[in-house]
């Protein structure tokens, strides 16, 4: 079967530069960037740059940046499927190999744009040497290196739109940036160039990507008449917050397109409701029903007993911690349920484990800690979900390499004393920013939840906390 490729080349210019390459950009927004160019002539391409070494540059290049997104769901009762072919993106270039593409890239004159997600994990400050024309290690400084580039030939500023799950992720990327600059003594000009002519903009997104189909990919390419190493399936529903000036959609016709874009002068509200509702059952629920045999979400949802732990996480604990009206968090978490449970998403328990330390901190440990100070004990489904993350960590498999190797390295060498195990993992600060086993019956609780695990298995010992 024929590999989908392009029969004609893609001639708008690229506006937008993507770091990010996975699953939820493709299916968010390159999606939307697509839907300006059909139905308000943006006329932008994607140059996509994939954060790390390894990644899916070359699957992306073999396919001329082309790739099938499918959106499916149900609303109001109705099943609804919609099939498109994205043809926005230019390709990918991978920055340890291509680093000085890249950086012509970044300088591009037609470039507007900035987008990224690279994992809670991604927006970090380590302090690191400058070496120009090499490509620096983390995110920020790798950005940081790119715009001094740009600054030094001339180039207006940019409008950055970081998509990364952490508060304040475009006020965040900035100081690290101007860190970086401060670190490599890059000038006072370029710090005022940073400061006054680029735009950073605090986001929330929300559109939950299962990624590529593999049980109904060989199917699915059958129906195509051509083959699709790079399908991306995904939720109907979706949502971007945007914090920043309204002019924005001047130049972004999200609003014009049709899409569900919100653009505010304050995005918490939003963030924290998505952050914990959604966000927050995904990361505390789907490790321990993967330990269980569950494979999928939807599968995890309608289980009798990890369904049930779902529920409680929503409606008994992250519930109470969320400063909104009762029926408003109510309608929103049922909501959650329904995504949940749609048959079509066929989203991967495993994919969600991706950076699951990360990402408990910054969608469950809030709603923890808040519990404690609101309720006066501790939340006894968000710490029996610590337990199961610390299992999936300690237990044999591939699947815990996905994860920052000092934080592997550091749970494989855990004793094995649930008592210890569980000292050692919350006072780690390099984990949560704090030491948490100073948390009044943290360590026993934790503890408890950790051997009951071991001695009763995770299906009884998930009923034990319902």
């Amino acid at each position: 079967m024929k590999l989908l490729k392009r029969e004609n080349q893609l001639n708008a210019p690229v506006k937008v530069l993507q770091f990010g390459e996975g699953n939820f950009l493709r299916a968010f927004i390159d999606w939307m960037i697509q839907q300006m160019n059909n139905k308000c002539d943006f006329n932008g391409a994607v140059q996509l740059v994939q954060p790390i070494e390894k990644g899916m540059a070359d699957m992306i290049n073999d396919q001329d940046g082309l790739y099938t997104l499918i959106l499916r769901g149900v609303e109001n009762g109705k099943v609804i499927s919609e099939k498109q072919i994205i043809e926005c993106v230019k390709g990918c270039l991978n920055p340890a190999s291509e680093w000085q593409k890249v950086t012509e890239a970044f300088c591009g004159d037609d470039l507007r744009f900035i987008f990224s997600n690279t994992t809670e994990a991604g927006i970090e400050y380590k302090a690191e040497v400058y070496t120009p024309g090499v490509m620096q290690t983390t995110f920020p400084a790798k950005v940081t290196a790119l715009f001094y580039e740009r600054f030094k030939a001339g180039k207006k500023g940019l409008l950055v739109i970081p998509c990364e799950l952490i508060d304040k992720n475009g006020a965040t990327l900035k100081k690290y940036i101007l860190q970086y600059a401060e670190d490599w003594k890059l000038g006072d000009d370029f710090k005022k160039y940073i400061e006054n002519e680029n735009t950073f903009f605090n986001t929330l997104v929300d559109r939950i990507v299962a990624g590529y189909p593999r049980n109904e990919a060989a199917q699915l390419c059958e129906e195509f008449g051509y083959q699709d190493n790079l399908i991306d399936c995904g939720e109907v529903f979706h949502l971007f917050v945007i914090e920043g000036p309204k002019t924005i959609l001047n130049e972004l016709p999200f609003d014009k397109a049709g899409l569900n874009v919100i653009v505010t002068d304050n995005q918490k509200p939003y963030r924290e409701r998505k952050v914990r509702f959604l966000n927050g059952a995904h990361t505390g629920s789907v490790l321990g029903a993967y330990l269980g045999g569950c494979k999928t979400v939807d599968q995890m949802v309608e289980h009798p007993v990890y369904g049930k732990f779902v529920e409680k996480l929503l409606f008994d604990e992250i519930f109470k911690t969320v400063q909104l009206p009762d029926d408003e968090k109510k309608a929103f978490a049922s909501s959650i349920l329904e995504r949940f449970k749609n048959p079509f998403a066929n989203h991967l328990l495993l994919s969600i484990s991706l950076n699951s330390i990360s990402k408990f901190k910054v969608r469950n440990l809030p709603s923890l800690l808040d519990y404690y100070k609101l309720e006066g004990k501790l939340p006894q489904g968000l710490v029996f979900s610590l337990a199961a993350l610390i299992t999936f960590y300690t237990t044999d498999g591939d699947y815990t390499l996905n994860d920052d190797a000092n934080y592997i390295a550091f749970m494989k060498a855990l004793p094995a004393c649930p008592v210890e195990k569980a000292k050692a993992v919350l006072a780690n600060t390099a984990f949560w920013g704090e030491d948490l086993s100073k948390i009044d019956g943290f360590v026993d609780l934790l503890a408890a939840d950790l051997k009951n695990i071991a001695e009763k298995g995770i299906e009884q010992a998930t009923k034990d906390v319902l």
